[in-house]
């Protein structure tokens, strides 16, 4: 059984996962077993103007995986563990996180996990961001790559002479490249001549975190401005930097530039050890965070809280 840490040498992290962690019924339980988790649902219908939890509980998987759907989705369904969570063991019962961190699209779920904005608007945000981004995808035929067992400096230099981009580091030998179809198709076969284990085409949209998302960059701009955020009661580790963030002004800096930025997944994870954290809940669907933890820190004590089944688990 998964248990809570309660040694009073926990120092706790929330992670909320991102695009890609998505599938047809998620959410279901926590809407049919929890009270507030029915209530935050059915408020983000509410922002939204229509019944999109409906996509998430039912599909079909086609309707999901449009990125307009996906982001919302994907923050429901944390917003609504993190709930259930608090429902059925008692708010006192769950650790507070000294940190929080989400994985590109999950960075807006830990900004409303923060207080630094409400359910509603981080849904509508989210919901406009994939919009955008779908069209930005929409301007040229982009793709994106796993390359495994290649170093960094390696792989940018390859990227320098292809015009593909690094897009996300999530450990030292996991990273994924983005650009234009045939610069990422021969990344990757020079990649794979020059000793990479492995490269992986992802079934993705676009060329996600990468220069091609630089139309989509005026009108992410304007729906930020139109939020209202506060500054966070818990410091948000920065996908651009690896590093904490504190105001509002970082906060909208933050988005922006992470539309077309690389995700420093790794450096997240290496700050928050430098910060002792040893407790890490892996809030929202999947279990991709958790295993990158492990991937660096084997002895870290981790939780995936992603329906009711791994609630119910964690009562003693």
């Amino acid at each position: 059984m998964t248990s809570i840490n309660t040694n009073s040498a926990t120092i706790t992290a929330f992670l909320f996962p991102g695009q890609g962690s998505q599938a047809v019924g998620m959410g279901l339980d926590l809407y049919e077993s929890s009270k507030e988790a029915r209530k935050l649902f059915e408020e983000i219908d509410s922002a939204l103007g229509e019944s999109v939890s409906r996509i998430f509980f039912e599909g079909p998987d086609e309707t999901l995986r449009q990125t307009i759907n996906t982001q919302p989705g994907i923050m429901a369904v944390s917003l609504a563990c993190s709930i259930a969570l608090e429902e059925i063991l008692g708010k006192e019962n769950v650790p507070v996180p000294s940190l929080v961190a989400g994985h590109s699209l999950g960075q807006y779920t830990a900004l409303v996990a923060s207080g630094a904005l409400d359910p509603g608007q981080g849904v509508r945000l989210v919901r406009e961001r994939g919009r955008l981004m779908q069209y930005a995808s929409e301007q040229s035929d982009g793709a994106m790559a796993a390359i495994l067992g290649m170093e960094e400096t390696v792989l940018q230099e390859i990227c320098s002479d292809t015009n593909a981009e690094i897009s996300n580091v999530n450990a030292a030998d996991q990273i994924v490249i983005s650009g234009k179809r045939e610069d990422v198709e021969k990344t990757m076969e020079i990649a794979s001549e020059k000793g990479a284990r492995r490269t992986i085409q992802l079934p993705v949209g676009g060329a996600f975190h990468s220069r091609l998302m630089e139309p989509a960059q005026e009108g992410l701009a304007k729906a930020i401005d139109q939020m209202q955020f506060s500054e966070p009661t818990i410091p948000i580790i920065a996908n651009c930097t690896g590093k904490p963030i504190h105001t509002v002004s970082e906060i909208k800096d933050e988005l922006l530039q992470g539309l077309c930025s690389c995700v420093r997944w790794k450096e997240t994870l290496e700050y928050m050890a430098s910060q002792q954290v040893n407790s890490f809940y892996e809030v929202g669907p999947g279990k991709v965070l958790t295993g990158l933890v492990k991937r660096l820190n084997p002895d870290a004590h981790t939780v995936n809280i992603s329906d009711m089944e791994s609630i119910n688990a964690l009562i003693s």
